[in-house]
């Protein structure tokens, strides 16, 4: 009997992690480059779960990494991104610069800079990005500013938090 659970267990294990995954969850790290005067950002996030998300908030079909990929999909990565995920430098909202995007398996990278930052003692970041169509996404954010590491973890009901350096 032992050896027929094994054999089960072993077969339906493999078959389970190719189901869609059950949590939610964004990644974005902050760190503070003081010789380019710079923050750099990256968000990486679900790929399934932004394109449901983009697709129902502007009525598109990305149809992300296939042949039919809207060719002109930055655009409403940009907009998305500006309309969910606000800055602030040392209590000034600060508008960032979209770099970029990249495909890496199931998860898109999103390249965010903001520019002209002399100093930085503090950030704020108000992370809604994916919550209003997963009510349980949780957004982690890290951040590097010199030697100091600090990190927040954002939901729906708590999208703001304050790093101070």
């Amino acid at each position: 009997m032992n050896t027929k659970k094994s054999i089960l267990l072993l077969l339906i294990i493999p078959l389970l992690s190719f189901s869609t995954h059950k949590y939610y969850l964004s990644l974005t790290q902050i760190e503070y480059r003081s010789e380019l005067q710079a923050v750099q950002i990256t968000i990486n996030v679900f790929m399934d779960d932004i394109e449901l998300a983009l697709n129902k908030d502007y009525n598109i079909d990305l149809q992300l990494t296939t042949k039919k990929e809207l060719k002109d999909n930055d655009v409403y990565f940009i907009k998305y991104l500006n309309k969910k995920l606000h800055l602030k430098v040392d209590g000034v909202s600060r508008d960032f610069n979209y770099i970029g995007k990249e495909y890496d398996g199931d998860l898109v990278y999103f390249y965010l800079e903001i520019e002209d930052v002399k100093e930085l003692k503090n950030i704020e970041v108000t992370n809604k990005i994916l919550t209003n169509h997963f009510p349980k996404q949780e957004n982690l954010i890290k951040s590097k500013v010199g030697k100091k590491h600090k990190s927040l973890l954002l939901n729906a009901k708590n999208d703001k938090g304050l790093l101070k350096f």
